[in-house]
């Protein structure tokens, strides 16, 4: 019977010679490949933050209309109320005191849809945060034209390339090249060692003693003779990935210059829309103060008033509307920019 043997050492199994770049074309694919899922992750944080700040934003925009549209209905229902009186009294005719009404049902219902709307920002942010909300960090009614900073002049073009979406296109980019190396690679014999060195003794107390020393050393070749023409498509496929990822690069790089231009574009565009609008609401507030004097006075008709009311909330909705697109395009272009 043959005795039992006892070894102890170090073995490798299989460590391969790369002599064709297999090995080191894959280790750059794989850390060009994290690389890019690093880019990615940062231009999912990059879009997340800009959806955080455009939904605090259109939430201080409805926020700042359900204020106007309650000032409105107040309003109406003050109007309603003295048209009844004089109804009653016989100085109202039955039109006037059923268009009062339908105008207080109007502001009531644009208010109710105001604060739904506002109810569905505030949801929509807290899902974008991740929870609800503190009250302290809700933005005010009150929109302030320091709430988003300037964005520098004079940025070089290249700040585009460092996005994150371009870099992780990049990163892609030299990933599909190392997969060539890799495919080509596939064509020649693959070369492997085989070692191991320690101690070896038929005795266990044998086995730490001197003169026990043993190594063993062997090479392995395989290659490929036929098949079928597989590593040939792999080839074919590993350049029509790299030709993909080119064009992935590309389009991600003319996006990032169009979505700048566009961002720069509504610049001056909004600023100046918004001015206009800012105007347009100073002059339909000074109209509606002048024409209740008048009508206070018996100088100008319920239907002057009125229509001085709807020109002027409908002033003040624009104008916030505009506010509101100005700064949405502000934050576009930091993100544009990459942050």
């Amino acid at each position: 019977r043959q005795p039992p043997g006892y070894t102890a050492g170090v073995q490798v199994t299989a460590w391969e010679l790369d002599l064709f770049g297999r090995v080191a074309n894959l280790g750059e694919a794989a850390q060009a490949q994290v690389l890019a899922s690093d880019a990615g992750r940062r231009a999912a944080e990059l879009a997340l933050v800009a959806s955080v700040i455009q939904g605090w934003l259109t939430l201080q925009a409805d926020t700042g209309l359900l204020q106007v549209t309650e000032r409105l209905a107040a309003s109406r229902d003050d109007s309603l109320r003295l048209t009844q009186l004089r109804f009653d009294a016989g100085a109202a005719s039955a039109l006037e005191l059923q268009s009062a009404r339908s105008l207080a049902a109007q502001a009531r219902a644009t208010q109710a849809q105001l604060a739904r709307q506002r109810a569905q920002d505030l949801n929509a942010l807290a899902l974008l945060a991740g929870g609800p909300v503190p009250d302290e960090l809700l933005p005010p009614a009150a929109a302030s034209d320091d709430d988003l900073a300037e964005v520098p002049v004079g940025l070089a073009s290249a700040v585009l390339l460092r996005r994150p979406d371009v870099i992780q296109a990049e990163h892609q980019l030299a990933a599909a090249s190392a997969n060539i190396g890799v495919a080509r690679a596939a064509f020649f014999p693959r070369l492997t060692l085989t070692g191991s060195a320690g101690q070896a003794a038929s005795d266990f107390t044998d086995l730490f003693r001197g003169g026990h020393f043993a190594w063993s050393l062997s090479a392995q070749a395989l290659a490929t003779i036929f098949d079928a023409g597989r590593n040939q498509a792999n080839l074919d496929a590993a350049r029509v990935s790299r030709e993909l990822a080119v064009a992935q690069y590309e389009k991600a790089v003319q996006s990032a210059f169009r979505e700048t231009a566009d961002a720069l574009a509504g610049v001056d565009t909004w600023r100046g829309q918004h001015e206009a609008l800012r105007q347009q609401r100073d002059a339909a507030r000074e109209i509606d103060r002048l024409t209740t004097l008048r009508y206070e006075r018996g100088a100008a008709s319920e239907l002057e008033r009125l229509d001085a009311q709807r020109s002027l909330l409908a002033a003040e909705q624009a104008l916030v509307q505009a506010r509101l697109g100005e700064q949405v395009n502000r934050v576009g272009l930091f993100k544009a920019l990459g942050g």
